[in-house]
């Protein structure tokens, strides 16, 4: 036990964020592989399944003995996570994966603005919101070429995205341990479970292999690397850490599957990625105003 402590400690916290960054958005990219074959849905329940399955075999958590208002949190935070990947999962099938992190990004930082309430975290997610629109190429594409059904599930997503850093917390607060993950991710997976499993259209060797290396990739490192992280790092430095999400996107993009942006998309990243480091280096400056689950991965 103390040789695994100090063996973590011996890693920097910061090298363990970005490996958890390199980790979710090579699960994304790889995920983007799997969605045109067996859909959003059956991608999901694939990822789901297998990081469910390890995580009830990890943490055993304990099923009996939880308030009313425990189960209903919990209840919630499973539907936002399965909402979360499912909408994220979808918008994948219609816009380069660099794209898609970046407008869901908007979701928590919108949530952490308004939980600030300062003003020049408003004037932040206005320039998110320009490099939105930038990313998603609406000012020099027709209306018509616009992937609006892929905005709309990235938006969603984001959504979602900012509902479970809410209800993270709460679940946190509510269930020991890993616990309440363990256990809502159950509820994600039987919500997600008719919509995926129709879908697959058969069982073989390749799509098992990717969907646990993205149940791998997606949930069980990255928490499991953020868990360690979070011992030894502010929460505000791990919100900031988290900014360089849609630009790992995009690198994972361009090397998985040669996805390549244009110079005002990039721009458009850039200006996402500087209003996150601002947004969240807030609670850094008054970690009072700015709770610290809301720096919560998702995707």
């Amino acid at each position: 036990m103390d040789t695994r402590r100090s063996r973590g400690d011996a890693i920097p916290a910061p090298l363990l964020v970005l490996g958890g960054i390199v980790s979710v958005q090579f699960g994304g990219a790889l995920a983007a592989t799997l969605v045109p074959a067996i859909g959003a849905g059956g991608s999901v329940v694939l990822r789901l399944l297998f990081a469910t399955a390890i995580l009830l075999v990890v943490v055993r958590p304990r099923w009996r003995g939880h308030s009313r208002t425990a189960w209903l949190t919990v209840g919630a935070f499973g539907l936002a996570l399965g909402l979360m990947n499912f909408t994220f999962y979808g918008s994948l099938a219609h816009l380069p994966i660099g794209v898609a992190v970046t407008i869901e990004f908007i979701g928590p930082l919108l949530l952490a603005a308004v939980l600030s309430r300062r003003l020049w975290d408003f004037v932040a997610v206005g320039g998110a919101a320009v490099g939105v629109v930038l990313i998603a190429e609406v000012l020099h594409t027709p209306l018509a070429d616009l992937s609006l059904v892929g905005i709309g599930l990235a938006l969603a997503a984001g959504a979602c995205w900012a509902a479970y850093i809410l209800l993270s917390g709460r679940t946190g607060r509510e269930f020991p341990h890993l616990d309440g993950l363990a256990l809502a991710m159950v509820v994600a997976t039987v919500a997600t479970l008719p919509f995926g499993i129709t879908s697959v259209p058969s069982w073989d060797g390749t799509i098992l292999a990717k969907g646990l290396g993205i149940a791998v990739l997606s949930s069980v490192l990255p928490y499991s690397l953020e868990l360690l992280a979070l011992r030894r790092m502010a929460a505000a430095v791990f919100g900031i850490l988290l900014s360089l999400e849609p630009a790992v996107a995009a690198l994972a993009g361009l090397l998985v599957l040669g996805q390549r942006l244009g110079p005002l998309q990039l721009v458009g990243m850039a200006l996402v990625v500087a209003a996150s480091a601002i947004i969240m280096g807030a609670a850094r400056r008054d970690p009072d105003e700015m709770p610290s689950d809301l720096t919560e991965t998702g995707g």
